[in-house]
């Protein structure tokens, strides 16, 4: 058979097996919604432990890798587990949050709105949503810091990240004319990367604790004289007008996300880990954490810093570097860590954004 006709079976093969997958995940799915209705929990962990030495058994039968087919299958169990699973986001309907959790997942994710940060975390924790996405950091405006320290004190793991690109519009109700514009109401951070266009409005800026809220809030209010800064989305979602778009002084305006849930992601061979830290009180013990990582040829993406809140001037060290918790190098690098720090944390290992 010539070489053409192969790849065309492969071809072929390929569409089955990504139909298959489809209908695999429909399944798991509908298995979601009947879960929810028993009140049972969306993890089924011995269900997927079964799953993965059923399919184990057909490999070894087929004569393939048992190894690679149990890998596959762990990326396919853990895209069933988040479409069946909800997700809660911080803000109202049409926020960015909620749009980075739609990329993340699927459009047919359910997702849960939320008031505050702290809540996101909560609802994770007790069950009502199988995931939860927050926003970790902003290139232009930094970290989110009450992120972090959620973290330390949650048991919830980082099972993935996503960046979002951050597109700003001037939304007001459909009569509003921007020569009548005298308030700005949006998120803090909102603000703070719309200074330049701001400033050139010469408007009030009103601070408020979502985006896409105070479209809404703009809306409900009747508010003729004030618009919102939030994304698009939002202004389709409540039936509100754009000024104008991309207000943002920075075209470079992205905010990355964490997806939290009760266990991080199995390895994929593309992984991240975050972990947070605290060293002894010594001279050259952060370098020695630091040293270990380059000894092993592993890549750090960040570090930063924050205050312990035990006691002044002590930090912990919040950092992430490639590869996965289970992996040979890092699982080594965590387990000397404990040498020279006073606490190890590992917030979680989960694939890089793409």
């Amino acid at each position: 058979m010539r070489l053409e006709d192969l790849r065309k079976k492969i071809d072929e093969t390929d569409a089955k097996i990504v139909k298959l997958i489809g209908d695999r995940i429909r399944i798991a799915e509908a298995v979601g919604e009947e879960k929810k209705e028993q009140g049972k929990r969306i993890e089924d962990w011995e269900r997927e432990h079964r799953v993965l030495e059923n399919v184990r058994g057909i490999a070894q039968d087929e004569n393939i890798s048992q190894e690679d087919i149990e890998n596959i299958y762990r990326r396919v169990l853990t895209a069933s587990r988040r479409i069946q699973g909800g997700v809660g986001f911080q803000g109202e309907i049409g926020a960015y949050s909620e749009e980075a959790a739609f990329r993340f997942f699927s459009s047919s994710i359910q997702t849960k709105p939320c008031e505050s940060l702290d809540e996101v975390f909560k609802v994770v924790g007790q069950g009502e949503v199988n995931f939860g996405i927050v926003p970790i950091e902003n290139s232009l405006e930094g970290s989110i810091s009450r992120v972090y320290d959620l973290l330390l004190d949650s048991s919830l793991r980082v099972c993935g990240e996503i960046e979002l690109r951050v597109i700003h519009c001037l939304i007001a109700n459909p009569e509003a004319r921007l020569d009548l514009i005298k308030k700005v109401y949006s998120h803090p951070q909102a603000l703070g990367q719309c200074q330049a266009f701001l400033k050139h409005l010469d408007c009030e800026l009103i601070p408020t604790y979502d985006t896409a809220g105070s479209v809404k809030m703009i809306k409900e209010k009747g508010i003729m004289d004030g618009a919102a800064i939030a994304s698009a989305r939002a202004a389709d979602i409540y039936g509100m007008k754009i000024i104008t778009t991309e207000i943002e002084d920075n075209p470079n305006n992205f905010t990355r996300f964490f997806i939290l849930s009760k266990q991080d992601s199995p390895p994929s061979g593309k992984d991240k880990t975050s972990v947070v830290f605290s060293v002894r009180h010594k001279p050259g013990a952060l370098f020695e954490f630091l040293k270990e990582l380059a000894d092993r040829n592993i890549n750090l993406t960040k570090i930063e810093s924050r205050p312990t809140r035990q006691k002044p001037w002590e930090y912990n060290f919040y950092l992430d570097f490639e590869g996965h918790r289970e992996d040979k190098a890092p699982r080594q690098v965590l387990e000397n860590l404990k040498n020279f720090s006073i606490f190890v944390k590992v917030l979680g290992s989960y694939p890089k954004a793409k």
